[in-house]
Parts: C-alpha cells; structure tokens; sequence
C-alpha cells in the first residue's frame, strides 16, 4: 500500500465520553480534503471504551484509515506520542489532542508552512500575536503554564512562548529521528522534542491558532506540575550526557 501524505497521531487516556465525537470530526474533516491520509489511536492503557470505540472505527466504512494501538499499561503521553510517530508512514505527521482544543481546521494555518518547507515544524501557540483563545483554562492554570513557559525559557534556551500546545505538524523526513531520541514520556516530551529539534539545526515555527480550554482536561497541576519540571532537568542532563546527539547513519 502506498504511504500516505499526513497522518494524524492522537494519543487518549479513558477518553471514551469525547473520542467519538472526535474522530467523526477529524474523518469528515480529512475526506474533505485532496491527499491521502492515516490516523493513528494509541491508546495508552484505558480503563474505559476507549479502544472498543476506536477499534469500531477501524474496521468500520472510512475509519478503514484508522489505525488502533494500545499500550501496556499507562505510560504516559509523551510515550504514547513516540510510538505513534514512529508507526506513521506519512510524508508528514499531525499530532492532535483528543479534545481537539485546536479544531483539526486549523491545520490549514500549519501546513503552508510545513508543506512549502520553510521550516521542519509548525505547532500551534495560544501566547503569539494573532491567537484567539475562545474559552480560557482556570486563571490559576493559565498563569502556571505561563511560568512554566518561562522555566522552560531559562533551563532550555528554546525561545518559543507555548511549547505545550498539543497540535504540531511534523515533516518526517527530517523530524522522525527526533522520536527515536526522545526519552520523556510524560508531559514534559514537546519541550524535550522542539530541544532536539532545535539542537539539529532544524526550523520550527509558533503559528497563532484558535484554541478553547476542555474542563476535561488529564493534566493536573499537583502532581503533574512538579513533575514536569523535573523532566526539564532531565532534558539538561541528557543533553549533557550526549543522549540527544545525532547520528547520520541512524536507521531510517
């Protein structure tokens, strides 16, 4: 079979009450559009429906493009984004939030970008002029991802305002690599991902994005916070360590 041109990479978590809804929108979206595509579920671990409905999907009319993989156990999302970059075959790689918090529209203000290559990675930013946040997160998560953006600033040099912004688009020629190196497997792995990213000399691009708070949202600010910012101590050491070096002649 022929690779496709995108595929969309969802990472859910017991996502059972909003993952149908979901993946209609994303297939009506995508069959809208002129290039071939795969979407990839992983599943990481649920204890609810989430793999029967996106099993259902995959054996059912256009959800024959829709690809259905489930982890042993939980083990987190940056885990669950790795093993879904790695099993794409496309010539470019979408990765959306289960929420779609970011409507998959917006990745017609991504791929211009990407497609034409000027630049390796285009991901969405709630923080850069011309975003429009349509429903705000807490005030007290809000003003935490704001200082968090700045830590990631001061330990890592990356000069981006919103690493965290679940809607990236990948070129993966040049970008699967970085998967291969990635080592975060909680939600620290964007931060640890754009390092590498930029560590290769690669180009990546915050592009303002329409955006609205889901109230269901599997991030907590305790423990999750402290959490997350010790992986960004453990980005710097394995960066220090030369975990994040490249290999040209690394597998393809």
């Amino acid at each position: 079979m022929k690779d496709p041109f995108l595929s969309v990479v969802m990472p859910a978590f017991n996502e059972e009450s909003r993952l149908e809804e979901s993946l209609a929108k994303i297939l009506e979206y995508l069959n809208s559009r002129e290039f071939t595509y795969e979407v990839l579920v992983i599943d990481d671990g649920s204890s609810d429906r989430t793999f029967a409905i996106a099993s259902k999907y995959a054996f059912e009319g256009e959800g024959s493009r829709l690809s259905v993989y489930r982890n042993e156990g939980n083990k987190g999302k940056g885990y669950s984004v790795r093993r879904g970059m790695l099993e794409s075959r496309g010539r470019f790689a979408l990765l959306t939030d289960t929420d779609l918090s970011a409507p998959i529209e917006e990745l017609e203000k991504l791929e211009p970008r990407v497609f034409s290559e000027e630049c390796d990675i285009a991901f969405g930013s709630r923080d850069v002029t011309g975003s429009q946040v349509v429903v705000h997160q807490p005030w007290l998560r809000e003003n935490a991802g704001k200082g968090f953006n700045w830590v990631v600033r001061l330990l890592t040099a990356l000069p981006y305002k919103d690493t965290q912004c679940g809607f990236k688009l990948f070129k993966m020629d040049s970008c699967k690599d970085i998967f291969r190196k990635q080592r975060i497997e909680k939600y620290a792995f964007d931060v640890e991902i754009l390092f590498i990213a930029r560590k290769w000399g690669l180009v990546a691009i915050e592009v303002p994005v329409v955006w609205r708070h889901s109230e269901d949202s599997k991030v907590r600010l305790f423990p999750d916070a402290p959490l997350t910012g010790l992986d960004l101590l453990r980005i710097h050491l394995f960066n220090l360590l030369g975990h994040y070096n490249r290999v040209s002649q690394e597998k393809k």
